[in-house]
């Protein structure tokens, strides 16, 4: 995409519908009934990260609905962890498993000589796209497309820009789904004629706490006025890297900062305010979590997944008050409660 007027226009208007609400329910309303007493595991990356803690709270709102039970077991965002996790959960003979936030290809790994014992899988960003994960125990994976996610968040910046923006992306090389994302951003500014990529940074999310204040220090050392976007793949980096740019006395004004999900409370409180943060594509996280249960009843009741893919949705300060936002969440008023309960329950 260059910087020509034309294509500026169509870049407004694809982030103009990707702010608008999200009025009508476009998943499944055909499914088996649930059956009650179900037992569910959730293997947490890091319930640190607000899109995972959400998430899980989304499963066990579905799941009370119907008698299940839910057990939730945080990784902590670290490869012992998840194996641990992963050791619990399956001693518990669960009915289901959820893998949330972690990837899909570590998990296999870590199951290899277990699968005559392995229950239903579903995932949750447990992969670079929605639907099955071919190879692995997990029959399909709940997302928004993390490419159109990414799109909308780099055009953002463009628009924002008038195609001039000067990018630095921050990325978690260790998931695919966060690659993924930070690949399309920085293909999209690529293509933009007038704006500049300065650099793609990898920085675990798990290490985002203590390492994020020297990067931004060290960023601003090196682009100075140059850098004018910051994108990052979750709206975590940007809990560590606010405070810094307020200690270096970085204008509001200055720098933008615009996240390809999840769509956290703090992402949502600094937009309101206006405190650098001007967008994050947020999930309906709640929303997802009542998906991963539906995909568990299907598969449980021997049928294949719903195929269902949430459209992407940009939060910015004009949309904010919309859908959640008062809670600081994004939750369609599509009816998916109501969706999924009369499928469950036989309505």
């Amino acid at each position: 995409m260059a910087a020509e007027p034309a294509a500026l226009e169509a870049a407004r208007l694809e982030v103009q519908q990707a702010s608008r609400p999200s009025t009508t329910w476009t998943g499944p309303t055909t499914g088996p009934t649930a059956a009650p007493g179900r037992v569910v595991a959730v293997l947490a990356e890091d319930l640190r990260n607000g899109g995972v803690l959400s998430v899980a709270q989304g499963i066990r709102e579905a799941a009370r609905e119907i008698g299940w039970t839910v057990r939730v077991l945080d990784a902590g965002g670290q490869a012992a962890g998840r194996q641990r996790a992963l050791d619990e959960a399956l001693s518990a003979k669960p009915d289901g498993v959820v893998l949330c936030g972690s990837d899909a290809f570590e998990l296999l790994a870590a199951s290899r000589g277990r699968a005559d014992k392995l229950p239903p899988m579903v995932g949750w960003h447990a992969a670079s796209n929605a639907g099955p994960i071919h190879g692995t125990p997990v029959a399909t994976n709940v997302t928004t497309d993390p490419v159109a996610v990414a799109r909308i968040t780099a055009l953002a910046a463009l628009v924002q820009s008038e195609g001039r923006a000067g990018v630095v992306i921050f990325t978690d090389s260790r998931f695919r789904i966060a690659t993924t994302k930070s690949d399309a951003m920085a293909d999209v500014v690529r293509q933009c004629r007038n704006c500049q990529l300065l650099e793609v940074r990898d920085v675990p999310i798990s290490d985002s706490a203590s390492r994020m204040p020297a990067i931004v220090r060290e960023l601003f050392t090196r682009h100075g006025r140059r850098w004018t976007h910051a994108l990052a793949i979750n709206d975590i980096y940007f809990d560590y890297a606010v405070p810094t740019l307020m200690s270096l006395g970085v204008p509001n004004s200055s720098i933008s900062l615009l996240s390809a999900g999840d769509g956290s409370a703090p992402a949502f409180l600094r937009i309101r305010a206006g405190s650098y943060q001007t967008g994050t594509v947020a999930e309906p996280l709640n929303q997802q979590g009542w998906q991963v249960i539906d995909e568990l009843n299907r598969l449980m009741n021997g049928l294949a997944p719903s195929g269902f893919t949430a459209p992407v949705h940009l939060v910015t300060q004009a949309n904010i008050a919309m859908e959640g936002g008062s809670r600081q969440v994004y939750d369609p008023v599509n009816g998916y409660r109501d969706a999924y309960l009369r499928i469950w329950k036989g309505r």
